[in-house]
């Protein structure tokens, strides 16, 4: 999920190269919603800074539907602090990924949860 076309079509484009099938949104509500009529999504990027409902609300929610709270997020935002990866951490993301993306490290992360 992220709020920039660029941002999606970048990272669509990389990722469906590595073998991955792709859905995208740019709310945080639209992932909710993508999320609970969908089934068959391994992995989640939530971008953390997007407008309306940030990454970290819309994390929270997912934890908090039994539908769908097993998905594992991984929080993807320009923030690079390490105290941003844990407030990630703590929202509920399994991983995070700073950007600009290394997308080594991104595909290491996708691998562990799918």
């Amino acid at each position: 999920m992220d709020d920039d076309p660029l941002n999606i079509f970048a990272l669509k484009l990389t990722l469906k190269a590595y073998g991955y099938l792709i859905e995208s949104c740019t709310t945080g509500q639209e992932s909710i919603q993508l999320l609970q009529n969908k089934g068959g999504i391994d992995v989640v990027l939530m971008d953390m800074m997007m407008p309306e409902m940030d990454g970290y609300e819309a994390i929270r929610i997912i934890r908090n539907d039994t539908l769908i709270n097993k998905i594992p997020v991984i929080a993807v935002t320009a923030q690079a602090m390490p105290e941003d990866r844990q407030k990630c951490l703590d929202a509920g993301a399994q991983d995070y990924v700073s950007k600009p993306i290394d997308m080594d490290q991104l595909i290491m992360a996708i691998e562990k949860y799918s």
